[in-house]
Parts: structure tokens; sequence; C-alpha cells
């Protein structure tokens, strides 16, 4: 390998990510309500079942199903980005989700408090808000208006 390639960063993208789910029937009632784009569900017996959705215009997918994973139903955290909370967490809410007011967090103390409504600074990545399926696996929605360099 020449000095030159040595150094340089090998592109690799998260494709799926799993959550563990207890009722993968609910699970996919739940994310088909949102929105969520079926894209496999595969069983072979009793023991393992597959499925596979993704949220509209991400190139990440998740997987759910039976025999995927050893974690416990609603065990799983994870992010979602939009550029306009306000208006995804409408949409989220007339589809049946229950999510949180928005919020942004204060660390001038050394320590993540949570302060009622958006960043007043409008900055991307400081607005938050949160919701979770049937499992309770939570999901972070996070507003994402500009992104940062080399992201």
């Amino acid at each position: 390998m020449s000095d030159e390639n040595k150094d340089a960063a090998v592109e690799v993208k998260v494709e799926v990510v799993v959550i563990p789910v207890a009722d993968v029937d609910r699970a996919l009632r739940f994310y088909q309500g949102l929105g969520w784009r079926l894209d496999a569900d595969y069983e072979a017996g009793p023991e393992f079942r597959i499925v596979q959705v993704t949220p509209p215009g991400s190139p990440c997918s998740v997987h759910f199903g039976r025999g995927l994973t050893s974690a416990q139903p609603g065990s799983s955290r994870a992010y979602l980005v939009a550029y306009d909370i306000e208006k995804a967490r409408a949409d989220l809410i007339g589809k049946g989700a229950d999510v949180s007011p928005v919020f942004h967090n204060v660390y001038d103390t050394g320590a993540e408090v949570r302060v009622d409504g958006p960043d007043p600074d409008g900055r991307s990545y400081a607005t938050y808000a949160t919701l979770a399926d049937p499992d309770g696996n939570e999901w972070t929605l996070q507003e994402v208006r500009e992104r940062a360099p080399g992201r």
C-alpha cells in the first residue's frame, strides 16, 4: 500500500439497524402507519422472521422480527432527523404517534438540562422531540437545517 493511500478513509455507510420488538405484527402496523415503506417481510419458520422498513427519504432501513437479536424489546435508542421539526412532529402526530413537545438542551451547567421549546438561536442539531414505538423503543427527532461540515 502506498503512503498516500494508507490514511485515506474507506467509505462505509449504515444500511440497516435492528430494533427489538415483542410483537412483530404490531410493530409493522405502527411503522407502516407512520408512512415507513415496507421493503421486506420474510419468515423462515416459527423462530425466524425479518421485516425491513424504511422511513421516507432515509438511506438507512430498520429491521425487526423474531430471531434477530437477544436485546430486550424497548431497549433501542435511535435518532431521526428532519429539516423542520414542527412539520415533522405534526405529521407524526397526525399519523397516530405520541410525540413529545419540542425541547432543547442547555449544557452551560455541565449537565444536560431540557428546556421547553426550540433552540432560541435556531441552531441545527439543537432542537428535539421524542417518540416511542409500542414496545418502548425510543426515537429522538432532531432538527437539522444545515449539516455541519463533513456530515
